[in-house]
């Protein structure tokens, strides 16, 4: 008899989860957090007046724009929601949740200080040996090599890298700008009607009930069309004459593999086209998209 691991996602711990048991050692979301609590953040911690509710420490802040940027996730939007589907940008907000409008009055609020920083943080990783740190390379590349001929790099050389660095930061939070300008349209927001649990069941059963009734009515067609071509085909018997080819298969009950329902548009499908990929059906009277699912694809990192 098979045995599988039990997947219980309803008991509750009998201890609080750690986060940080959840995360590799070796992550980059842990040497981040531990080269920002390196750098002097006071020019930041100054300005915060300590009236009204409580800010989210720069710190915090400060770790979760740089894991992003050099994780490739730059829309505030996206690193606000990350701090609830992955465990690293939760680890890195220690299970708070800062809003994308905080995360991007920050980043404007203080943009030539955040750079300076980040610029450091690079400097330290890669003072450390490292070559990159996420998607950003360190290992100045871009700068033409004959000064790192020798072990010990001139200043001059030095200098040439952290500008190198200085132009990669600027042009990372120029992309997180446009980012945060742009719409979102990732399709990853689930709708508003589907947004709770019950809400998203009762959707799915009523996906679930609409297939099998149109696999229900594919079987009645197909079975009565396989019934009048052996009718044909016991006819040719009784008459002397042997049927061309093999007896049709009977078609099979129930919804087949590619069975599909849009919740939104019921109309709509998913279309085979050349080259074995898949296109949208379009609603031909709005015509807008109607074919996609209202279900996340995918999380991130």
């Amino acid at each position: 008899m098979t045995r599988f691991i039990t997947a219980d996602r309803d008991t509750a711990y009998l201890l609080p989860p750690s986060l940080d048991d959840w995360l590799p050692q070796e992550h980059l979301a842990r040497f981040v957090v531990e080269v920002v609590d390196q750098l002097d953040l006071t020019e930041l911690t100054k300005q915060y007046a300590g009236r009204g509710s409580k800010a989210h420490h720069p710190a915090v802040l400060l770790s979760l724009l740089i894991y992003g940027y050099a994780s490739g996730v730059f829309s505030s939007r996206k690193i606000e929601r990350a701090t609830y589907d992955s465990v690293a940008f939760r680890f890195i907000a220690a299970n708070t949740h800062p809003d994308h409008d905080t995360l991007a009055t920050f980043r404007r609020r203080f943009l030539p200080q955040l750079e300076a920083l980040f610029v450091q943080v690079l400097l330290l990783a890669r003072e450390m040996k490292l070559m990159k740190l996420g998607r950003i390379a360190l290992d100045g590349t871009k700068i033409k090599a004959n000064a790192s001929k020798h072990k010990a790099l001139s200043y001059s050389h030095t200098l040439k890298i952290e500008a190198q660095l200085k132009a990669e930061v600027a042009k990372l939070t120029e992309q997180a700008e446009a980012a945060d300008r742009s719409p979102m349209t990732d399709g990853m927001d689930i709708p508003a009607e589907i947004a709770r649990r019950e809400e998203r069941l009762a959707a799915l059963a009523e996906a679930k009930a609409k297939i099998e009734q149109r696999a229900t009515e594919r079987h009645q067609v197909e079975q009565e069309d396989y019934e009048a071509k052996m009718a044909r085909r016991e006819a040719q018997r009784k008459a002397g004459k042997k049927p061309r080819g093999k007896d049709p298969e009977p078609p099979s009950a129930g919804p087949g593999d590619k069975e599909q329902v849009n919740l939104t548009d019921e109309e709509s499908r998913i279309m085979p086209v050349s080259g074995g990929g898949f296109d949208q059906c379009y609603n031909a009277q709005a015509g807008v998209d109607t074919a996609t699912m209202p279900f996340p694809q995918a999380a991130l990192p």
